[in-house]
Formats: structure tokens, sequence, C-alpha cells
């Protein structure tokens, strides 16, 4: 779920530059870049506070900057330029700001738990800002919402992977009951083959003995026929008495 920034007034407001210290070219540019913002031109805002910090480096005019690039929703780089407020600054209003601001583009984010430490922080330097209160509390509210949304959606992940395994298995499982008919008629196939090939052998073995058998008949036929000749070549006893 999207949070648009606009949904919530998070009050950004600009630091006015005097003249003391500041050179008058700066200060025409930071001059220029505040009534731009005012009149929510914030890419002329922007360009203005840059051409400022060309002349002149402040942490001040770094704030601006920043803002003006939040408003543009371009929070990263807001981002930097509050980071290098807070870090160069050593003015705690200026600083407290800083980092209220840097909650809010944290915020546009949806990196709540940011959000939340950088408008702590800000507390911790003006404990009675009541914009940065009602920010924090707004930040901690969409942050256990947006764990609750994790959570349910690392549930909901979870179930479809559980579902998706589930019908994995089924499909292995009927796919395995597909193939276990297949198998069993190739097993057939194959004891049929085996068994003609048995029957084969088998006549094949008859065959043999029956030509063994012709052989054996062959020679007994050919030993009477022999014999038979040797009776023959002999002479005829006489029945005469002599």
């Amino acid at each position: 779920m999207h949070y648009s920034i606009k949904k919530y007034f998070f009050c950004l407001g600009l630091i006015f530059f005097g003249n003391v210290a500041i050179a008058q070219t700066s200060h025409q540019y930071l001059r220029q870049g505040d009534n731009n913002y005012l009149d929510k031109d914030y890419t002329g805002a922007e360009e203005s506070y840059r051409k400022s910090l060309e002349k002149k480096a402040t942490p001040k005019g770094s704030y601006n900057l920043g803002n003006s690039i939040y408003n543009q929703e371009r929070f990263d780089e807001a981002i930097k330029h509050y980071n290098d407020v807070v870090e160069e600054s050593g003015d705690n209003d200026v600083k407290s700001k800083a980092y209220h601001n840097l909650g809010n583009s944290h915020f546009g984010k949806q990196e709540f738990d940011k959000s939340i430490d950088a408008y702590k922080n800000a507390l911790r330097l003006n404990s009675s800002d009541l914009e940065t209160k009602r920010n924090l509390a707004i930040a901690q509210k969409q942050l256990l919402q947006q764990q609750q949304q994790q959570q349910q959606q690392q549930e909901q992940e979870q179930n479809e992977n559980e579902e998706q395994q589930e019908q994995q298995e089924q499909q292995q499982e009927q796919q395995q009951q597909q193939e276990q008919p297949q198998e069993e008629e190739q097993e057939q196939q194959q004891q049929g083959e085996e068994e003609k090939e048995e029957q084969v052998e088998e006549k094949e073995l008859s065959k043999e003995e029956a030509e063994k058998l012709l052989e054996i008949m062959e020679e007994e036929e050919r030993k009477v026929q022999e014999k038979m000749r040797k009776q023959d070549s002999k002479p005829n006893k006489s029945d005469k008495d002599w």
C-alpha cells in the first residue's frame, strides 16, 4: 500500500536568513529561493538555493535546499542534505528541524522505522515540538500496519507454497499411478516373449530328439537288412541223408 506524503501535514518550515555575515550575492540568491518556495515554485527555489550554496555553504542553506527537493518528492536527495545539516550545524534548533524533515523524508519512502528514529532525535533536541510528536505517532501507526501486512503476505506466500507443493505431490502420485499399468503391461509382454522363446526351444529340442530317433531306427533297419543279406548268401542245407 502506498502512503502519499500529501495525506499528512508535516510542517516543512524554512529558515529565513538575515543580512548579517552573508555576502550580498549569496543573500540575494537565498531571498529569491525563499520567494520561490513560498510561491510553491520548488524547482526555482532549488536552483536559487544551489547558487547561494556555491557562494557560501551554510547548514541553513542546505536545510532550505533539502526542503525544496523534498517537495519534489526526491526523498533520497533530501535525506542527504538533511544529514549534512545534522552533521555540520551546531544550532540545536536547526538540527531539530533537520531531524524532523529527515523523518518526513523516510516516511515518504515508507521507511517508517527510520522515520521514527529521526522524529525521536528531533524530540531529544526539542521535546515541546507538537508537530514532531504528531508525526511520530503517525509513523508508529504506519509501521505497525506495515509489519502486519508483511506478516500477512508471508503467511499467504507460505500457504501458496504449501498448496503448490501439495499439487506437485498429487501430480507425481497420479503420474506414478499412470505409469504403473504401463510397467505391468511391459512385464507381461516381456514374460510372454520369454514363454515364446521357451516354447521355441522346446520345439527345437523335440526336433533334435526326433532326428536322433530316426537315426537309431535307420541304424536298426540297416542292421536287419545286413543280417538278411548274410543269410541269403549261405547255401541251402540238403534234406537228403547220405
